[in-house]
């Protein structure tokens, strides 16, 4: 059986397009948490999509499975 890796897609506006400096942390747009990359990918293509003309507005994906489990990253 293989381990679980999740991920979490966020966005927002930033500050700085440059940045990962959220303006809002109220506001930040909680898209979801997924099961593998594959899927947080697809999750974060779509909503970067919709607001790809505000350069202010960012969407990341985060390794959530590197957070929880940190031993993880030695293997």
């Amino acid at each position: 059986m293989s381990e679980q890796k999740l991920h979490l897609v966020m966005g927002g506006r930033v500050a700085d397009p440059q940045t990962l400096e959220f303006t809002d942390l109220s506001a930040l747009d909680i898209v979801g948490v997924y099961p593998d990359y594959a899927s947080a990918e697809e999750a974060w293509r779509a909503a970067a999509q919709r607001t790809v003309d505000d350069a202010e507005m960012k969407y990341v994906v985060v390794h959530l499975h590197r957070l929880l489990q940190p031993d993880m990253l030695k293997r």
